[in-house]
């Protein structure tokens, strides 16, 4: 019996409400001029005193030394292995974007970047374009039919698109174009199994055909394709915790996600106040919160120290509007550290603290990651963290005589 099936067979129904706040890319590292995390820099007063009144630790997405991939990182978080349970990026953001993902399609997450005249990438995010110009340069690749498969270009976010490949004997069992570094060209895709080499070599044929249509187009004049994959299915949180869950989120990969776990997905508009309207409106409907915060995580890719900080401190001055509503339990983590000295994400353990009326209290009084590494919960894995958060709602029978 794994823990997840344990756990399933101890959840119970009750009134009590759990709201988890992930803030995307929290944890950090220390400014080398002041020996502080963006986290410890920030002015965060609501979030130290729920640091205070509650227990506090620090918690490895996946595994120690493992960096985590944003999709497993929340994963661990809901309570599924996330090796076990590993989606792909294509899938997540097709689903996010209510795409019509079938089975045997296969998905991939995209990037509009630029390359140089020798073909070297030298924005992975194009300057970072808009969405509405993502959405012009969607509409020129869409619709392509190669070797009997139909390719289908969607837009999601910023930069960011997924490419869906309908059509028989096609394979997910692809490596990604992206090399994650600039300087050098994409990668070519290759099939990693007998089955993939049909998708590869349409993959292929997009990607020269998306090169000779968008040469033109400075700065997004290339793409990037990564995360090919396909639906999965497992057990919904509702099955699991005998919860109503609902997800507040404003990027389409988090929507994507909550609703593959069988979360209801909640409209709300894009910045971190028209999140918390959205949590006070809809509080009343269920008994979990995913309140998903993206900035923060944005700004450390970017390298911007000041702008998370910013980010951090700005979520913390809507807390009271997350407490004045009284939940059970209050979760505060992150999915995964992205340090802004390292412009990307990292394998260093993430704050999280839990508050409730029955947690046990430490002697942290700020929520940071020096301060959390010396809390009572000490260091666990983040699949331990839904059994606390339902545990202190009293939603967990005893297990055993």
């Amino acid at each position: 019996m794994t823990n997840q099936d344990l756990i399933k067979t101890l959840s119970i129904q009750t009134p009590s409400k759990i709201v988890l706040l992930v803030i995307d890319g929290l944890g950090g590292l220390p400014n080398p001029e002041t020996g502080k995390t963006e986290l410890e820099t920030a002015k965060k007063p609501n979030l130290d005193k729920l640091a205070a009144g509650g227990i506090c630790g620090l918690s490895d997405l996946v595994s120690p030394g493992i960096t985590p991939g944003s999709a497993p990182g929340h994963l661990g978080i809901f309570g599924y292995d996330p090796v076990a349970c590993n989606i792909g990026r294509g899938a997540l953001e097709a689903v996010g974007i209510d795409f019509d993902l079938r089975p045997g399609d296969v998905a991939a997450r995209g990037n509009f970047c630029t390359v140089d005249e020798a073909g070297r990438v030298t924005d992975r995010r194009a300057g970072r374009i808009p969405t509405e110009r993502c959405a012009e340069l969607c509409k020129l690749l869409d619709g392509q039919v190669i070797d009997n498969v139909k390719i289908f270009v969607q837009p999601v976010q910023d930069y960011r698109f997924i490419a869906v490949f309908r059509g028989d004997g096609l394979s997910p069992a692809l490596n990604d174009t992206d090399s994650q570094h600039e300087g050098v060209p994409p990668l070519t895709v290759n099939a990693l199994s007998p089955e993939a080499k049909h998708a590869a070599e349409v993959a292929n044929k997009f990607i020269a055909r998306a090169k000779t249509i968008l040469a033109n187009q400075r700065p997004a004049n290339m793409v990037l394709l990564r995360g090919f994959s396909e639906r999965p299915t497992f057990p919904s949180m509702s099955e699991i915790y005998k919860l109503k869950p609902a997800a507040i989120a404003a990027y389409p990969m988090y929507r994507g996600l909550a609703r593959l776990v069988g979360m209801e997905v909640v409209k709300t508009g894009s910045r971190i106040k028209d999140e918390f309207a959205t949590l006070a409106e809809r509080y009343a409907e269920y008994d979990f919160v995913f309140l998903h915060i993206k900035p923060a995580d944005s700004a450390g890719e970017d390298g911007d120290f000041e702008r998370k900080v910013a980010v951090i401190e700005e979520l913390d001055s809507l807390i009271p509007q997350l407490t004045r509503l009284e939940p059970d339990v209050i979760v505060v983590t992150g999915d995964h550290s992205t340090p802004a000295l390292l412009k990307g994400h990292s394998w260093h353990p993430v704050p999280v603290l839990i508050s409730g009326k029955y947690c046990r209290t430490d002697k942290v009084t700020q929520f940071g990651e020096s301060a959390c590494l010396g809390g009572g919960l000490g260091r666990i894995s983040a699949t331990q963290i839904m059994p606390l958060a339902m545990a202190n709602a009293l939603k967990l029978n005893k297990f055993g005589a």
